[in-house]
């Protein structure tokens, strides 16, 4: 059974100790150090967090139903490994899914929504800035989040949520996203924007498709 040295030993407090352990190990996929074809056992995660297992293997069956690792009866859990097509097809459905629902809302709504997005498109160049690739994944998906809430269907939200989650793992042996991929990412966002409050719809177009074939996370 294999462990990883190099997931950090965080702490955590009593309350909420579930979803606080889900969130770490969600960073933890992001950041690598939960590698791909890697071995991880219930206990010794538990001990590095500073809880029992039981919170740990809890976790680990909804990365298990989210299709990140797979449960291994009286061993562990492994982290699934990905394929560059597997990522590729993440990306082309998330297009498909997202890029006419954004569309349809740029000939719709007005510029004051759009502006009011601000904040959101910030948190991303905020963690692109200091290298933060956890923190970006969250203020990532929390942007597209904000945008297509805009289309006030719940289904939607929730497919596409699981859709940008999967494809944020990275690929097996695969280089750190470098800092500069997280800030010209993070600076589409902001030009995403600044179209959509010019309303000029065929710069939106070609940034949203731009966007999602090229997205660093």
């Amino acid at each position: 059974m294999s462990e990883k040295s190099t997931i950090a030993p965080r702490k955590v407090l009593r309350h909420s100790v579930r979803g606080q352990i889900l969130d770490a190990l969600r960073a933890a996929l992001v950041d690598g150090e939960l590698a791909p074809g890697e071995i991880y056992s219930g206990p010794a995660l538990g001990e590095r967090f500073g809880v029992s297992a039981t919170p740990v293997r809890e976790a680990m069956q909804q990365l298990a139903l989210e299709g990140a690792v797979e449960c291994l009866p009286n061993r562990g859990f492994r982290v699934l490994t990905r394929t560059p097509r597997a990522l590729a097809e993440l990306a082309e459905v998330r297009a498909l899914l997202e890029v006419p629902v954004m569309l349809r809302l740029a000939r719709t709504l007005p510029a004051s929504v759009w502006d009011s997005l601000r904040p959101a498109a910030a948190a991303t160049a905020d963690a692109a800035v200091v290298g933060d690739l956890p923190g970006y994944a969250d203020a990532d998906r929390a942007f597209h989040r904000a945008v297509l809430s805009l289309a006030g269907n719940e289904q939607l939200l929730q497919v596409a949520e699981d859709l940008h989650r999967r494809s944020q793992w990275p690929l097996p042996g695969a280089p750190r996203v470098r800092r500069a991929d997280l800030v010209a990412d993070a600076a589409e966002h902001v030009a995403l924007l600044e179209a959509l409050v010019a309303g000029d719809l065929a710069v939106v177009e070609s940034l949203v498709r731009e966007h999602f074939a090229g997205a660093a996370v």
